[in-house]
């Protein structure tokens, strides 16, 4: 094919300016990547959020119940031992005990509901944020899809959006339940003492400076791990899918030992990027520690003195912790959060590509019924600059012709194809069908009138009849059935164990390619386009089921205009006219008999065809 193929996500990215790859996961900790316009992507993410509102209204209620529960109870605590623990008064001791127990369960309980709901919100939230996602690729053109690798947008609509997910599910109700206690927990220990407020508050700039250095020492180390990542994810892609040729040439051994090697460098990094990222628990922890122990040392100083009571200081521990926890746990969730971030970032980059029907269809009028009136007027085109594909190419196709398109690989064959579809737009000429210029007709409209099979016989997960149905979604079982036996596939569905409704295995793995071609054909007679359009669709395959595809292909042709691109000549000699294609132009044209008497380009592809045959 002419145009720019697919490739690994791993090895190859996207084009300057596009999109980025995909990020891996490595465990809890996530390598920071930061989004370009941090404050504009949280935005739409809180528009997403918003359509949940009566959610999130319960969640913000059950959050800040959840908060005051968590304030209320360190200051019942101090309050008890105060006035029941110390006066022994066993009575309102037991009081304050059921109090506290009932806060404690109520606690719990707030807290359960405040994350039920808050799952169903994110859940709802991602589920319309990828469906949105799915849609939009629906809506991208060919030129898209040949230009970005099928791994990289996969991850856009799993692995970012997954980390959306997350990140919503935990962070969201974490920072306001966090802010929440903050803020209600500084209040506090204000109003009970001063000066141990401000010891508490000693703590806070080291835990600070501490995340922010574990935090910059261990993106250095993710980015070194998702780099390996991504290479080791590129070599297993690469040689499971050159299986074949690595047994053929009994490689097993070495490919394993280039795997050991690239898996050991990705394992030395992915240890170190664990180790610096796992320092942010024990950290906080010895810092958090040593604040509490530092006020417990100054509290019990001040309740000696009788500067303040017993019932207070364990009250101002308790906040203490409340106060610090906070804090860490928000230098645990920042990574996490930049990551979704960006990752949503990369999903709205793609939601915000044009789609290829919006534009163009305000401008396009609807296409009628066609009868398959084929005209090229010098057209050109490149799919890069300074690059040319086609150069004045001109030729015209009558209604129900067959004409063949021929040439060495890379001549624009498939090109022609390509602009015939509006896959892609051509840049300089004209294409007309019936009279009617194609850049002035519906898309949608266009090519549903004109038919598939390619090289590639790709069938969906589903039925064999679904498969077949995906032709003309309103089509009966009697005129599924009805194609099936025109495209010769009725025999060997007969002998499937559920017949039509036999289930097809991942790229129809459960069928021959054979089989699998069989059922394009059914799907394009099913439709009954007015052109058709066969590219390279008897190639790999054995000579029995050519011959059975090449006869279902005469009976999917009957009537049609047909463009059949192929490299057997043998295959299209009864085409009424020939074209062959050298260098992006045609310098041949006519039927077989004559191209032969020209002793030209056709001439010498023949002969050499029939050498090797013979």
């Amino acid at each position: 094919m002419s145009s720019p193929h697919n490739r690994t996500s791993a090895q190859v990215p996207g084009p300057p300016g596009a999109f980025g790859r995909g990020h891996g996961g490595g465990g809890p900790a996530v390598p920071i990547v930061r989004a370009k316009n941090r404050s504009a992507t949280i935005r739409r993410i809180w528009a997403y959020l918003n359509r949940q509102r009566g959610g999130l209204i319960v969640v913000y209620i059950f959050t800040v119940l959840n908060a005051v529960l968590s304030l209320v109870a360190p200051f019942l605590l101090g309050k008890g031992i105060d006035v029941a623990v110390i006066p022994r008064e066993y009575n309102l001791l037991v009081r304050f005990s059921l109090l506290l127990l009932g806060i404690y369960g109520l606690s719990s309980l707030v807290a359960w509901v405040q994350a039920y709901v808050m799952t169903a919100v994110s859940q709802n939230t991602v589920l319309e944020l990828r469906r949105d996602l799915f849609a939009k690729y629906q809506e991208l053109s060919v030129q898209f899809f040949d230009t970005h690798a099928r791994g990289e947008l996969m991850s856009r609509a799993t692995n970012d959006i997954e980390n959306v997910s997350n990140t919503l599910n935990q962070s969201v109700t974490q920072l306001l339940n966090s802010l929440i206690t903050l803020s209600g927990s500084l209040v506090i220990m204000l109003t009970l003492n001063v000066p141990l407020t401000v010891v508490a508050l000693l703590t806070i700039p080291l835990v600070l400076v501490s995340s922010r250095k574990i935090a910059g020492l261990s993106r250095v180390y993710f980015k070194d791990q998702q780099r390996h990542l991504g290479e080791l994810n590129g070599f297993i892609e690469e040689t499971i899918s050159g299986q074949k040729v690595v047994k053929q040439y009994v490689r097993e051994g070495i490919e394993t030992e280039r795997f050991r090697g690239i898996s050991h460098k990705l394992n030395k990094v992915g240890i170190k990027a664990q180790i610096v990222s796992g320092l942010v628990g024990p950290v906080m922890n010895l810092i958090n520690n040593l604040g509490f122990a530092i006020i417990a040392g100054t509290g019990g100083w001040m309740a000696y003195h009788g500067l303040a009571t017993v019932g207070i200081i364990v009250s101002f521990l308790n906040y203490s912790k409340q106060f610090g926890r906070p804090i860490s746990e928000l230098a645990n969730q920042y990574n996490l959060i930049q990551s979704a971030i960006a990752g949503a970032e990369r999903v709205f980059e793609v939601l915000d590509l044009p789609s290829e029907y919006e534009s163009a269809e305000e401008k396009e009028t609807e296409c009628p019924s066609l009868t398959g009136k084929v005209d090229f007027r010098d057209v050109s085109f490149s799919y890069k600059a300074d690059s040319p594909i086609l150069n004045g190419v001109t030729f015209q196709a009558m209604p129900g012709e067959k004409v063949a398109i021929v040439g060495p690989t890379g001549s624009g064959k498939t090109t022609i194809v390509n602009l015939l579809t509006r896959f892609y737009e051509g840049t300089d000429g004209s294409i007309t069908i019936d009279g009617f210029d194609i850049r002035k007709l519906n898309k949608r409209g266009l090519r549903s009138q004109i038919g598939m099979v390619l090289q590639d016989a790709h069938v969906f997960s589903g039925t064999i009849r679904e498969n077949i149905r995906f032709g003309r979604l309103e089509a009966t079982d009697k005129e599924v059935e009805k194609a099936a036996r025109l495209a010769n596939a009725a025999d060997f569905i007969a002998r499937l164990p559920h017949g039509y409704d036999t289930m097809l295995e991942t790229e129809g793995s459960n069928l021959s390619h054979g089989q699998r071609q069989l059922l394009t054909i059914a799907r394009a007679i099913l439709a009954d386009p007015a052109i058709l359009i066969l590219d390279e669709a008897t190639s790999s395959v054995d000579t029995r089921t050519e011959m059975q595809i090449q006869q279902a292909m005469k009976t999917l042709m009957q009537g049609r205009t047909s463009f059949v691109i192929a490299h057997r000549l043998s295959t299209i000699q009864d085409a009424d006219r020939i074209l062959v294609i050298q260098s992006g132009r045609i310098v041949e044209q006519g039927p077989h008999e004559q191209l032969l008497k020209l002793h030209g380009v056709y001439h010498e592809l023949y002969v050499s065809q029939f050498e090797r045959a013979v």
